[in-house]
């Protein structure tokens, strides 16, 4: 249950390389360019910045990157320590000085993208296959919700879970997905598919999204029929809103019915039919016809208790009506899903430590928020990734600076 997420010392803001370089050294000019940002962005810094800042002091040359020095500012606080102190760093040099964010931008791309080997990466740019790892686990260590929503009031208030399946060192482990708005809010292994794994795994995310605003509570949750899933919801959030998914019962129709030629288009137009229904009445009436249909037109078999199955749930997909937001089918999830499944082949699934295998999912994550959509796609006309869409806007005309600034403070909130 421990939050995987720990924060971050280090407030990463956008300046031109030049511009930094000129007013590192002037006190005067960086304090003016901090006044700028603290009011423009204030979710990048702690809260007490409101309190006021002293300019801390300037830290050492970096032996990794002797060009590069950065300053330290101490916000006001009850007492003066350590923990007041904070570091500003330009989002054009990566965490831990690992290098330029201009000259791994791409190769992140194809990873976060394409799923390209950490080998194929050092082939084209160069380093070694453990920096171009390093560099993408250390995106995990951002929480995933804090670093995605920029404000509370943009945490979605419908959201949906499920599990993917996939390989730990040849063990079946799962990935316990959360979806909302678009991204991925939570990503988190399961050694097991059983409520108390499930919860541990699950609370990862109603611990980055109450950091973000302490009084979270979704409304809904779209899941499939798993026992063990909505009971780990149920733990975490006691007042959330059960959805059962109409398209895991419609896939299970079509798999069990695909030999009946004579029936099946038919019945799969009514079964959508029943998803179209415009009130819960005629859901439920038209649910109740095709159970009649059904039980006097098809043979007994899988096909007719999948069908018969759906329509006894009747009352538990009409909960839906009463909350015209909330996700009828898992339709999101699965797109998202899809990608991960695509990345997780790619590198033959996860080999290692669990926790290795925990932070790759979360960069994973972080990666599919930020990274940018096809340009053929009608939504990249508009937004530049899914953080652009859910947020309203970007720090940064680049990716992976806005992601890098977003993951200010290591996207939690202090």
């Amino acid at each position: 249950m421990e939050r995987l997420s720990k924060g971050s010392k280090r407030i990463c803001l956008f300046i031109e390389r030049e511009e930094y370089q000129h007013i590192l050294v002037d006190p005067i000019a960086f304090r003016q360019f901090l006044d700028g940002q603290i009011a423009q962005h204030p979710e990048l810094f702690p809260k007490t910045i409101s309190q006021g800042y002293v300019l801390h002091d300037i830290l050492p040359l970096s032996k990794k990157m002797p060009a590069i020095r950065l300053r330290r500012i101490q916000v006001v606080g009850a007492q003066e320590t350590d923990e007041n102190v904070f570091t500003i760093a330009p989002s054009f040099v990566l965490p831990y000085m690992a290098g330029y964010t201009e000259d791994v931008e791409k190769a992140l791309f194809l990873r976060g993208k394409f799923g390209v080997a950490y080998w194929g990466l050092t082939y084209v740019f160069g380093q070694n296959d453990m920096y171009w790892e390093r560099l993408e686990l250390g995106l995990g260590r951002n929480s995933i919700v804090g670093t995605t929503v920029k404000q509370a009031d943009k945490l979605p208030q419908d959201v949906l879970a499920d599990e993917k399946h996939t390989r730990l060192n040849g063990e079946k482990v799962y990935i316990a997905t959360t979806v909302g708005k678009g991204c991925v809010l939570g990503a988190s292994v399961a050694l097991q598919a059983d409520e108390k794994d499930l919860t541990e795994a699950y609370q990862q995310f109603k611990t980055e999204a109450q950091n973000v605003n302490p009084d979270y509570q979704p409304a809904t949750v779209n899941t499939d029929g798993w026992a063990a899933t909505q009971l780990a919801w149920r733990n975490l959030f006691a007042k959330v809103v059960l959805i059962a998914c109409f398209l895991h019962a419609f896939l299970k129709i079509r798999d069990r019915c695909k030999r009946m030629q004579a029936h099946f288009s038919d019945i799969c137009t009514r079964v959508w039919d029943i998803y179209h229904a415009a009130s819960p009445e005629l859901f439920l009436s038209q649910c109740a016809a095709l159970k009649t249909w059904a039980a006097q037109t098809l043979p007994s078999g899988p096909g007719l208790d999948a069908i018969l199955k759906l329509c006894a749930q009747a009352p538990e997909f009409i909960k839906a009506y009463e909350y015209p937001t909330a996700h009828r089918t898992s339709n999101m999830l699965d797109r998202l899903m899809d990608h991960m499944d695509r990345l997780f082949y790619q590198a033959r699934y996860f080999h290692g430590h669990l926790i290795t295998a925990e932070y790759s999912v979360r960069a994973g994550a972080l990666l599919a928020n930020f990274l940018p959509y096809c340009p053929r796609t009608t939504v990249a006309a508009h937004y530049q990734s899914p953080a652009n869409k859910l947020n309203g806007f970007v720090y940064h005309k680049n990716w992976l600076h806005n992601l890098l600034i977003s993951a200010s403070m290591g996207g939690f909130r202090q």
